[in-house]
């Protein structure tokens, strides 16, 4: 994917969401037939909820590395994230990351309307 401008949808979510949870902050976010690559936490990244959503909303996957997470400036500052994870949105930080160098955030986080996930939209030339 390299070399090629592409939107990649980044993050957050708590243990607890359901896929439908990350579908809703997706469709908040404009992610829906924009985005190729859904993109979290490493230690997020392999779960069974987003893992499922992922492949019902047939994207691509990446797993996101804590040391690349807090390298990235995002727009929103969470203190709650701040405080747990070094970055101001897990969602934003993760859609930057993987979007790879110069990449630019489209938006603020969208909050999925139960709360339990973020997500945010990245353009760039990907990792």
């Amino acid at each position: 994917m390299a070399g090629r401008a592409m939107i990649v949808a980044g993050f957050g979510f708590r243990l607890a969401a359901a896929p439908e949870s990350l579908l809703d902050a997706f469709t908040r976010s404009g992610g829906p037939g924009r985005a190729l690559v859904a993109a979290t936490a490493a230690d997020k990244a392999q779960t069974d909820v987003f893992q499922a959503f992922a492949t019902s909303a047939s994207l691509d996957t990446h797993s996101i590395s804590v040391a690349a997470l807090v390298e990235q400036q995002t727009l929103t500052q969470s203190r709650a994230s701040a405080a747990a994870r070094g970055t101001g949105s897990v969602a934003e930080a993760a859609a930057l990351a993987a979007a790879g160098a110069g990449a630019r955030l489209l938006g603020p986080r969208a909050i999925s309307s139960d709360g339990m996930a973020t997500c945010a939209l990245a353009e760039g030339n990907g990792t």
